[in-house]
């Protein structure tokens, strides 16, 4: 029965009660994650075997009223997850489960969960002309991560 009566919503085009729970309210606080080309990352001055860096997408509706998600990384390293938030200069383990594959993409709810807090110290954070240079140290590693993104182009017209 209950399969009839998705197929009859999937034939007229409205989602189940289902999809429309978990899009409905939850919608401010996801966060869907953008591969950043061009990023860098060092972990004792040697690229990891298996890596990747992820940045907030922003969508026209959030560009205008949030702000906070453009100092949010999320990094691969082997088959670890870790958030940083560069300005407040902390470090979060990300289950892979609380990420959710759209393509090569993401997204989440948030991360900054702070039971999962990383110590991390040595924190430096510097412009170097093409790309933001973001230096720390992790506490559980005793390992030196540096990751380097590159500035996103400002394509709006001169007028």
């Amino acid at each position: 029965m209950a399969a009839l009566v998705f197929i009859a919503c999937a034939a007229l085009g409205a989602r189940p009660l289902a999809a429309q729970t978990t899009s409905g309210a939850g919608d401010a606080s996801l966060v869907h994650w953008g591969q950043l080309t061009g990023a860098q990352v060092k972990l004792d001055d040697k690229t990891p075997i298996h890596w990747n860096v992820y940045q907030p997408v922003k969508s026209e509706k959030k560009e205008k009223k949030d702000k906070k998600d453009s100092n949010l990384v999320l990094v691969l390293l082997g088959r670890r997850y870790l958030m940083l938030d560069v300005k407040a200069r902390a470090v979060y383990v990300v289950l892979p489960t609380d990420l959710h594959a759209q393509g090569s993409d993401f997204d989440s709810g948030d991360l900054a969960n702070p039971s999962r807090l990383i110590a991390s110290t040595d924190w430096s954070d510097r412009d170097v002309g093409p790309a933001e240079l973001v230096n720390l140290t992790l506490g559980d590693y005793g390992a030196a991560l540096q990751i380097s993104l590159p500035h996103m182009p400002d394509l709006r017209p001169f007028y």
